[in-house]
């Protein structure tokens, strides 16, 4: 790693600790959205982390750009996922959208203005991406597009959505196109999903799409190639949510030895107990061993090495490994860590839903299993 990268995360590490912490503590109790700091994430360059550096991003490797969500995601989780999402889908205008569209969109992909989405998953087309219905009518000029989509991740406050919808009825998965939607057209509606068990700082919402027009232009790679698309972008999401994913334990781990040393019960500090000493070096092991695996599939995504399971392998792992941190956390807590006015109560909430979004647990096995299989 260049000074300029060190630079560059530990810059990511002070502005979190320094300025979200607070923030994302009352995102969560109220449920606000933390859309209030995209113009200092976009200052920051953190809305355009793997964008090309010609267009004016920061042409971030995917091991620098995981450090950094990882470090977004210490103090505030929602923001890391908002993030993750918003260059996932700036990547993939970059690897597939067509000039001059692809230099239109790219070139102001770090500013407030171009927050984006991926609307990919529908009420009957969860971890069965396939069974999209969203429907794309050829007309002239380009396409009319009817529908619904759900748990949209930056939903309400975004301005593009990569939309994936069904442009040939009759074509099964080869008949879905990717297409990007300017939220701002007039047929587009947004409804908040409120209730959220834990990233509440993180919009999520139901996006209607109704007879809204989509210029040819706004097509990425082939009609027919949705699918492509939208899969190429999951195995960098993966590495992002695997990145939330040891952030919220770090927080967790930091929290516990914290706690362990303040706390005494018969006579001496909890980190005097073998049981308190095992769940921490437990914690510590388990979160060493999941950067690891994700600083291998950030090396296969920055050497261009096509390797779907390597971030399917982090993502499983770093998820369910942050669960089981979260979960520590608690025990060492006791019953101070049941209530909302201690952190770890709110960072296992947080933890929960990075076993479900960009793909379950349940999921990533199959992909890692599927390609062992295939050798």
């Amino acid at each position: 790693m260049t000074e300029d990268q060190a630079v560059l995360i530990d810059a990511a590490r002070e502005y979190a600790r320094g300025e979200l912490l607070d923030r994302d503590r009352a995102w969560d109790a109220d449920e606000s959205s933390m859309a209030e700091v995209l113009p200092q994430l976009g200052e920051m360059g953190f809305m355009s982390l793997v964008i090309p550096e010609d267009l004016g991003g920061l042409g971030c490797s995917y091991r620098v750009y995981a450090d950094i969500l990882h470090e977004l995601s210490y103090a505030s989780p929602s923001v890391a996922v908002a993030m993750s999402v918003h260059n996932m889908v700036g990547h993939l205008v970059a690897e597939h959208a067509a000039e001059p569209k692809r230099t239109e969109w790219l070139t102001n992909w770090g500013s407030a203005d171009s927050f984006g989405a991926f609307a990919l998953t529908e009420a009957g087309a969860g971890s069965d991406v396939g069974a999209a219905q969203t429907e794309a009518k050829q007309v002239e000029g380009g396409y009319r597009v009817t529908g619904e989509k759900m748990w949209i991740t930056n939903g309400l406050a975004a301005r593009w959505f990569l939309t994936l919808a069904r442009t040939n009825p009759r074509a099964g998965k080869a008949g879905l196109s990717a297409m990007i939607v300017d939220g701002n057209e007039g047929g587009l509606s947004r409804d908040k999903i409120a209730g959220k068990m834990g990233i509440r700082g993180s919009e999520t919402a139901v996006i209607h799409y109704e007879d809204i027009f989509v210029p040819d232009d706004h097509l990425l790679a082939e009609e027919g190639e949705g699918m492509k698309v939208c899969l190429s972008g999951l195995n960098g999401g993966r590495i992002g949510i695997a990145s939330q994913a040891t952030g919220i334990a770090e927080a967790c781990l930091d929290e516990m030895v914290s706690y362990a040393k303040q706390r005494e019960q018969f006579g001496q500090p909890l980190a005097e107990f073998q049981a308190i000493q095992a769940m921490i070096a437990d914690s510590a092991v388990e979160l060493a061993a999941a950067r690891e695996l994700i600083w291998l599939a950030t090396d296969q995504v920055d050497n261009d090495k096509v390797a779907p399971s390597a971030s399917s392998k982090a993502k499983l792992f770093a998820s369910e490994m942050a669960n089981r941190v979260a979960y520590r956390a608690i025990q060492v807590h006791g019953g101070t860590g049941y209530v909302r006015e201690c952190r770890v109560e709110q960072l296992a909430r947080d933890a929960r839903v990075t076993t479900i979004y960009e793909g379950t647990s349940e999921i990533q096995r199959i992909v890692i299993a599927r390609e062992l299989l295939r050798a």
